[in-house]
Protein backbone atom coordinates (compact mmCIF):
# COMPACT_ATOMS: atom_id res chain seq x y z
CA UNK A 1 0.00 0.00 0.00
CA UNK A 2 1.39 3.50 -0.71
CA UNK A 3 2.96 5.17 2.02
CA UNK A 4 0.74 8.63 2.83
CA UNK A 5 2.51 12.14 3.24
CA UNK A 6 1.21 14.77 5.33
CA UNK A 7 -0.07 17.71 3.70
CA UNK A 8 2.48 19.91 5.12
CA UNK A 9 5.31 17.55 4.35
CA UNK A 10 3.79 17.88 0.47
CA UNK A 11 3.94 21.99 0.07
CA UNK A 12 7.11 22.10 2.17
CA UNK A 13 8.89 19.68 -0.42
CA UNK A 14 6.97 22.00 -3.46
CA UNK A 15 8.50 25.22 -2.14
CA UNK A 16 11.84 23.80 -1.95
CA UNK A 17 11.80 22.50 -5.75
CA UNK A 18 10.27 25.77 -6.32
CA UNK A 19 13.07 27.67 -4.76
CA UNK A 20 15.66 26.23 -7.07
CA UNK A 21 16.09 22.18 -5.90
CA UNK A 22 16.13 20.08 -8.80
CA UNK A 23 13.74 17.00 -9.04
CA UNK A 24 16.47 14.46 -8.65
CA UNK A 25 18.27 15.37 -5.99
CA UNK A 26 15.13 15.95 -3.83
CA UNK A 27 13.81 12.24 -4.89
CA UNK A 28 17.40 11.11 -3.60
CA UNK A 29 17.73 13.34 0.18
CA UNK A 30 13.46 12.72 0.50
CA UNK A 31 14.17 8.95 -0.82
CA UNK A 32 10.88 9.51 -2.89
CA UNK A 33 9.94 8.55 -6.39
CA UNK A 34 10.37 11.48 -8.87
CA UNK A 35 7.07 10.75 -10.27
CA UNK A 36 5.69 11.03 -6.39
CA UNK A 37 7.40 14.60 -6.95
CA UNK A 38 6.18 15.46 -10.45
CA UNK A 39 2.76 14.43 -9.11
CA UNK A 40 3.26 17.06 -5.80
CA UNK A 41 4.43 19.93 -7.78
CA UNK A 42 1.33 19.79 -10.67
CA UNK A 43 -1.20 19.95 -7.98
CA UNK A 44 0.77 22.12 -5.32
CA UNK A 45 2.82 24.40 -7.32
CA UNK A 46 2.46 28.40 -5.95
CA UNK A 47 4.33 29.98 -7.97
CA UNK A 48 3.21 31.00 -11.83
CA UNK A 49 5.19 29.62 -14.86
CA UNK A 50 5.82 32.51 -17.01
CA UNK A 51 5.34 32.54 -20.95
CA UNK A 52 8.24 30.62 -22.14
CA UNK A 53 9.62 28.78 -18.63
CA UNK A 54 9.65 24.57 -18.96
CA UNK A 55 9.12 22.08 -16.23
CA UNK A 56 12.30 19.89 -16.31
CA UNK A 57 10.36 17.07 -18.81
CA UNK A 58 9.32 19.79 -20.64
CA UNK A 59 13.04 21.30 -21.47
CA UNK A 60 13.72 17.46 -21.87
CA UNK A 61 10.98 17.21 -24.07
CA UNK A 62 12.22 20.25 -26.03
CA UNK A 63 15.99 19.09 -26.58
CA UNK A 64 14.60 15.76 -27.71
CA UNK A 65 12.40 16.95 -30.58
CA UNK A 66 15.29 19.66 -31.16
CA UNK A 67 18.04 17.08 -32.02
CA UNK A 68 15.09 14.87 -33.91
CA UNK A 69 15.07 17.97 -36.04
CA UNK A 70 18.51 18.31 -36.57
CA UNK A 71 19.02 14.67 -37.56
CA UNK A 72 15.77 15.19 -40.05
CA UNK A 73 17.66 17.89 -41.88
CA UNK A 74 21.19 16.15 -41.65
CA UNK A 75 18.95 13.00 -43.99
CA UNK A 76 17.76 15.81 -46.36
CA UNK A 77 21.08 17.09 -46.93
CA UNK A 78 22.08 13.57 -48.05
CA UNK A 79 19.35 13.29 -50.27
CA UNK A 80 19.94 16.61 -52.26
CA UNK A 81 17.00 18.40 -52.90
CA UNK A 82 14.16 16.66 -51.46
CA UNK A 83 11.56 18.71 -53.08
CA UNK A 84 12.51 18.05 -56.82
CA UNK A 85 12.63 14.38 -56.32
CA UNK A 86 9.49 12.62 -57.10
CA UNK A 87 7.58 10.34 -54.68
CA UNK A 88 8.69 7.15 -56.27
CA UNK A 89 12.03 8.22 -56.81
CA UNK A 90 12.70 8.96 -52.82
CA UNK A 91 12.69 4.93 -52.50
CA UNK A 92 15.50 4.53 -54.43
CA UNK A 93 17.57 7.52 -52.56
CA UNK A 94 16.16 6.52 -49.37
CA UNK A 95 17.68 2.79 -50.22
CA UNK A 96 21.21 4.75 -50.88
CA UNK A 97 21.41 6.66 -47.81
CA UNK A 98 20.44 3.51 -45.60
CA UNK A 99 22.93 1.36 -47.07
CA UNK A 100 26.11 4.52 -46.57
CA UNK A 101 25.20 5.86 -43.47
CA UNK A 102 24.19 3.45 -40.53
CA UNK A 103 24.08 5.56 -38.81
CA UNK A 104 20.17 6.61 -39.38
CA UNK A 105 17.62 4.55 -38.21
CA UNK A 106 14.97 3.50 -40.69
CA UNK A 107 12.40 5.23 -38.82
CA UNK A 108 14.52 8.23 -39.12
CA UNK A 109 15.24 8.05 -43.01
CA UNK A 110 11.32 7.35 -43.62
CA UNK A 111 10.50 10.31 -41.30
CA UNK A 112 12.42 12.64 -43.14
CA UNK A 113 12.07 11.86 -46.70
CA UNK A 114 8.13 11.54 -46.24
CA UNK A 115 8.00 7.78 -47.10
CA UNK A 116 5.68 5.30 -45.08
CA UNK A 117 8.01 2.52 -43.42
CA UNK A 118 5.73 0.03 -44.80
CA UNK A 119 6.27 1.32 -48.49
CA UNK A 120 10.22 1.11 -47.87
CA UNK A 121 10.28 -2.37 -46.36
CA UNK A 122 8.06 -3.87 -49.62
CA UNK A 123 10.44 -1.74 -51.83
CA UNK A 124 13.23 -3.79 -50.54
CA UNK A 125 11.79 -7.35 -50.37
CA UNK A 126 10.84 -6.31 -54.46
CA UNK A 127 14.29 -5.61 -55.21
CA UNK A 128 15.56 -8.31 -52.93
CA UNK A 129 12.79 -10.82 -55.25
CA UNK A 130 14.35 -9.20 -58.71
CA UNK A 131 18.15 -9.83 -57.44
CA UNK A 132 17.27 -13.43 -57.13
CA UNK A 133 14.92 -14.08 -60.04
CA UNK A 134 17.54 -11.84 -62.31
CA UNK A 135 20.29 -14.70 -60.72
CA UNK A 136 18.12 -17.33 -62.20
CA UNK A 137 17.66 -15.85 -65.41
CA UNK A 138 21.27 -15.89 -65.59
CA UNK A 139 22.10 -19.47 -64.79
CA UNK A 140 18.57 -20.16 -67.20
CA UNK A 141 20.80 -18.40 -69.87
CA UNK A 142 23.91 -20.16 -70.09
CA UNK A 143 22.03 -23.58 -69.64
CA UNK A 144 19.99 -22.15 -72.80
CA UNK A 145 23.61 -21.21 -74.36
CA UNK A 146 25.26 -24.42 -73.48
CA UNK A 147 22.70 -26.56 -75.12
CA UNK A 148 22.68 -23.89 -78.38
CA UNK A 149 26.24 -24.37 -79.17
CA UNK A 150 26.59 -27.83 -78.33
CA UNK A 151 23.64 -28.76 -81.44
CA UNK A 152 26.28 -26.64 -83.67
CA UNK A 153 23.72 -23.73 -83.45
CA UNK A 154 20.83 -25.74 -85.29
CA UNK A 155 17.98 -25.55 -82.27
CA UNK A 156 15.74 -23.59 -81.93
CA UNK A 157 13.26 -22.43 -78.80
CA UNK A 158 11.04 -26.32 -78.76
CA UNK A 159 14.27 -28.48 -79.37
CA UNK A 160 16.01 -26.50 -76.18
CA UNK A 161 13.05 -26.40 -73.84
CA UNK A 162 12.77 -30.41 -74.50
CA UNK A 163 16.68 -30.77 -73.58
CA UNK A 164 15.97 -28.82 -70.69
CA UNK A 165 12.97 -31.16 -70.00
CA UNK A 166 14.85 -34.28 -70.03
CA UNK A 167 16.87 -32.52 -67.18
CA UNK A 168 14.48 -31.52 -64.81
CA UNK A 169 13.82 -28.25 -65.98
CA UNK A 170 10.08 -27.39 -66.32
CA UNK A 171 10.08 -23.97 -68.83
CA UNK A 172 7.97 -22.91 -71.68
CA UNK A 173 8.91 -22.31 -75.23
CA UNK A 174 7.96 -18.65 -75.42
CA UNK A 175 10.64 -18.06 -72.29
CA UNK A 176 13.39 -20.01 -74.22
CA UNK A 177 12.59 -17.75 -77.08
CA UNK A 178 12.71 -14.62 -75.12
CA UNK A 179 15.97 -15.54 -73.33
CA UNK A 180 17.60 -16.51 -77.11
CA UNK A 181 16.67 -13.30 -78.37
CA UNK A 182 17.70 -11.39 -75.10
CA UNK A 183 20.72 -13.20 -76.13
CA UNK A 184 20.99 -12.91 -79.57
CA UNK A 185 21.29 -16.83 -80.36
CA UNK A 186 18.89 -17.60 -83.45
CA UNK A 187 19.17 -21.25 -84.85
CA UNK A 188 21.21 -21.43 -88.44
CA UNK A 189 18.13 -23.44 -89.40
CA UNK A 190 16.09 -20.55 -89.76
CA UNK A 191 18.51 -18.04 -90.24
CA UNK A 192 21.00 -19.52 -92.84
CA UNK A 193 18.97 -17.56 -95.94
CA UNK A 194 18.87 -14.24 -94.16
CA UNK A 195 22.98 -14.96 -93.55
CA UNK A 196 23.40 -16.15 -96.68
CA UNK A 197 21.65 -13.31 -98.68
CA UNK A 198 22.98 -10.97 -96.61
CA UNK A 199 26.88 -11.91 -97.77
CA UNK A 200 25.80 -12.29 -101.48
CA UNK A 201 24.36 -8.09 -100.82
CA UNK A 202 27.40 -7.43 -98.99
CA UNK A 203 29.50 -8.65 -102.01
CA UNK A 204 26.80 -6.65 -104.98
CA UNK A 205 29.90 -3.90 -105.04
CA UNK A 206 28.95 -0.84 -107.29
CA UNK A 207 32.01 -1.04 -109.17
CA UNK A 208 31.31 1.26 -111.62
CA UNK A 209 30.16 4.27 -109.30
CA UNK A 210 28.29 5.84 -112.35
CA UNK A 211 31.42 6.77 -114.36
CA UNK A 212 30.21 5.70 -117.85
CA UNK A 213 33.53 6.32 -119.59
CA UNK A 214 36.48 4.20 -120.29
CA UNK A 215 39.48 4.53 -122.48
CA UNK A 216 38.75 1.49 -124.87
CA UNK A 217 35.99 -1.61 -125.45
CA UNK A 218 35.68 -4.25 -123.53
CA UNK A 219 36.72 -2.92 -120.42
CA UNK A 220 32.89 -2.39 -118.81
CA UNK A 221 29.93 -3.45 -120.33
CA UNK A 222 26.58 -2.78 -118.97
CA UNK A 223 23.42 -4.60 -118.97
CA UNK A 224 19.44 -4.99 -118.93
CA UNK A 225 16.03 -5.57 -120.05
CA UNK A 226 12.83 -4.68 -120.14
CA UNK A 227 9.75 -6.06 -121.97
CA UNK A 228 7.15 -4.97 -124.68
CA UNK A 229 3.23 -5.83 -125.08
CA UNK A 230 3.11 -7.30 -128.52
CA UNK A 231 -0.68 -8.62 -129.06
CA UNK A 232 -1.60 -8.95 -125.82
CA UNK A 233 1.51 -10.93 -124.65
CA UNK A 234 4.68 -9.79 -122.86
CA UNK A 235 8.11 -10.25 -125.02
CA UNK A 236 11.52 -9.40 -122.96
CA UNK A 237 14.50 -7.93 -124.81
CA UNK A 238 17.73 -8.13 -123.08
CA UNK A 239 20.93 -6.35 -124.16
CA UNK A 240 24.49 -5.98 -122.88
CA UNK A 241 26.29 -2.27 -124.37
CA UNK A 242 30.37 -1.47 -124.08
CA UNK A 243 30.40 1.53 -121.60
CA UNK A 244 33.49 2.68 -124.44
CA UNK A 245 31.54 3.23 -127.78
CA UNK A 246 27.79 2.42 -126.54
CA UNK A 247 27.51 -0.37 -129.23
CA UNK A 248 25.08 -2.50 -128.39
CA UNK A 249 27.03 -6.17 -128.66
CA UNK A 250 24.73 -8.70 -128.06
CA UNK A 251 20.98 -8.83 -127.48
CA UNK A 252 18.33 -11.56 -126.81
CA UNK A 253 14.48 -11.91 -127.36
CA UNK A 254 12.21 -13.88 -124.94
CA UNK A 255 9.47 -14.90 -123.43
CA UNK A 256 10.48 -15.40 -120.44
CA UNK A 257 12.13 -13.32 -117.77
CA UNK A 258 14.83 -15.96 -116.97
CA UNK A 259 18.09 -16.14 -115.77
CA UNK A 260 18.57 -17.55 -119.25
CA UNK A 261 17.64 -14.51 -120.72
CA UNK A 262 20.58 -13.07 -119.60
CA UNK A 263 22.91 -15.49 -119.35
CA UNK A 264 22.86 -16.20 -123.41
CA UNK A 265 22.76 -12.08 -123.91
CA UNK A 266 26.43 -12.20 -122.09
CA UNK A 267 27.43 -15.42 -123.52
CA UNK A 268 26.59 -13.95 -127.06
CA UNK A 269 28.35 -10.58 -126.66
CA UNK A 270 31.17 -12.80 -124.87
CA UNK A 271 32.38 -14.86 -127.84
CA UNK A 272 31.98 -11.93 -130.77
CA UNK A 273 33.93 -9.81 -128.76
CA UNK A 274 37.16 -12.42 -128.70
CA UNK A 275 36.65 -13.67 -124.93
CA UNK A 276 37.65 -10.65 -123.49
CA UNK A 277 39.81 -10.26 -120.19
CA UNK A 278 39.72 -7.86 -117.08
CA UNK A 279 36.13 -7.32 -118.10
CA UNK A 280 33.79 -5.72 -115.41
CA UNK A 281 29.78 -6.59 -116.10
CA UNK A 282 27.62 -4.35 -114.66
CA UNK A 283 23.91 -4.54 -113.79
CA UNK A 284 20.90 -3.97 -111.52
CA UNK A 285 20.17 -5.99 -108.81
CA UNK A 286 17.54 -8.22 -110.48
CA UNK A 287 17.16 -11.75 -109.63
CA UNK A 288 18.49 -12.83 -113.27
CA UNK A 289 21.72 -11.07 -112.51
CA UNK A 290 21.72 -11.78 -109.00
CA UNK A 291 21.39 -15.76 -109.42
CA UNK A 292 24.14 -18.07 -108.04
CA UNK A 293 24.62 -19.87 -111.71
CA UNK A 294 24.77 -16.60 -113.54
CA UNK A 295 27.09 -15.41 -110.80
CA UNK A 296 29.07 -18.27 -111.12
CA UNK A 297 29.62 -17.81 -114.96
CA UNK A 298 31.07 -14.92 -114.45
CA UNK A 299 33.36 -15.94 -111.70
CA UNK A 300 34.40 -18.38 -113.79
CA UNK A 301 35.36 -16.70 -116.77
CA UNK A 302 37.04 -13.67 -114.13
CA UNK A 303 34.82 -11.17 -115.16
CA UNK A 304 34.43 -8.93 -112.02
CA UNK A 305 30.75 -8.63 -111.37
CA UNK A 306 29.15 -4.38 -110.64
CA UNK A 307 25.69 -3.60 -109.08
CA UNK A 308 23.80 -0.82 -109.11
CA UNK A 309 21.93 0.41 -105.64
CA UNK A 310 19.10 -1.17 -105.35
CA UNK A 311 15.91 1.24 -106.45
CA UNK A 312 18.52 3.68 -108.13
CA UNK A 313 18.37 3.26 -112.01
CA UNK A 314 20.81 6.12 -112.53
CA UNK A 315 23.35 3.87 -111.24
CA UNK A 316 22.48 1.37 -114.65
CA UNK A 317 22.03 4.93 -116.69
CA UNK A 318 23.20 4.03 -120.14
CA UNK A 319 21.46 0.83 -120.18
CA UNK A 320 18.26 2.67 -119.33
CA UNK A 321 18.90 5.32 -121.44
CA UNK A 322 19.04 2.92 -124.27
CA UNK A 323 16.22 1.40 -123.76
CA UNK A 324 14.40 4.70 -123.46
CA UNK A 325 15.59 6.03 -127.12
CA UNK A 326 14.26 2.49 -128.24
CA UNK A 327 10.71 3.35 -127.15
CA UNK A 328 10.96 6.86 -128.64
CA UNK A 329 12.54 6.33 -131.81
CA UNK A 330 11.17 2.92 -132.55
CA UNK A 331 8.74 0.92 -130.31
CA UNK A 332 6.11 3.78 -129.74
CA UNK A 333 6.04 4.52 -133.12
CA UNK A 334 5.06 0.82 -134.73
CA UNK A 335 2.10 -1.32 -134.24
CA UNK A 336 3.66 -4.69 -134.25
CA UNK A 337 1.36 -7.17 -135.74
CA UNK A 338 3.51 -9.98 -134.39
CA UNK A 339 6.12 -11.87 -132.26
CA UNK A 340 8.19 -12.23 -135.24
CA UNK A 341 7.43 -8.36 -136.69
CA UNK A 342 8.55 -6.73 -133.16
CA UNK A 343 12.03 -9.14 -133.41
CA UNK A 344 12.45 -7.62 -137.25
CA UNK A 345 12.00 -3.94 -135.63
CA UNK A 346 14.40 -4.92 -132.95
CA UNK A 347 17.12 -6.62 -134.60
CA UNK A 348 17.05 -3.53 -137.75
CA UNK A 349 16.98 -0.65 -134.84
CA UNK A 350 19.75 -1.83 -133.21
CA UNK A 351 21.81 -2.57 -136.35
CA UNK A 352 20.62 1.32 -137.19
CA UNK A 353 21.91 2.19 -133.56
CA UNK A 354 25.16 0.91 -133.63
CA UNK A 355 26.25 2.03 -137.63
CA UNK A 356 24.09 4.92 -138.40
CA UNK A 357 22.82 7.19 -135.43
CA UNK A 358 25.28 9.28 -134.21
CA UNK A 359 25.96 9.98 -130.40
CA UNK A 360 26.49 12.97 -128.76
CA UNK A 361 28.44 11.53 -125.96
CA UNK A 362 30.66 10.22 -128.67
CA UNK A 363 31.19 13.82 -130.22
CA UNK A 364 28.49 12.69 -132.84
CA UNK A 365 30.21 9.52 -134.32
CA UNK A 366 28.60 6.35 -134.89
CA UNK A 367 29.55 3.10 -132.52
CA UNK A 368 31.31 1.51 -135.19
CA UNK A 369 33.35 4.59 -136.27
CA UNK A 370 34.40 4.82 -132.81
CA UNK A 371 35.56 1.84 -132.58
CA UNK A 372 37.32 1.69 -135.77
CA UNK A 373 40.42 2.41 -134.87
CA UNK A 374 41.14 -0.61 -132.27
CA UNK A 375 40.32 -2.88 -135.38
CA UNK A 376 36.82 -3.41 -134.02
Amino acid sequence: MPMKYPEEFIIQTVKQFEAGTPIKELSRSLKIASSTLYRWVKAYKTIPRKKGEYTPTGYQRLLDHAKKLERQLEVIHLSGCIDLIPPHQRLFVLENIHENHSEYSVYELCEALEVPRGTFYNHIKRRVDRSLKEAENDQMKLRIRAIFDNSNQTYGAGKIRAALLNEGIHICSKRVSTFMKEMGLESVRTDAKKQYELRRRQDRENIVKRKFTTDQPNKIWVSDFTYFEVQGKRIYLCVVIDLYSRRVISYHISRKASKNLVSKTFLNAYRKRGYPKDLIFHSDQGSQYTATAFADLLRKLSIRQSFSAPGNPLDNAVAESFFATFKKEEAYRRNYTSERSFIDGVSKYIEFFNNERHHETLNYHTPAEFERKFGL
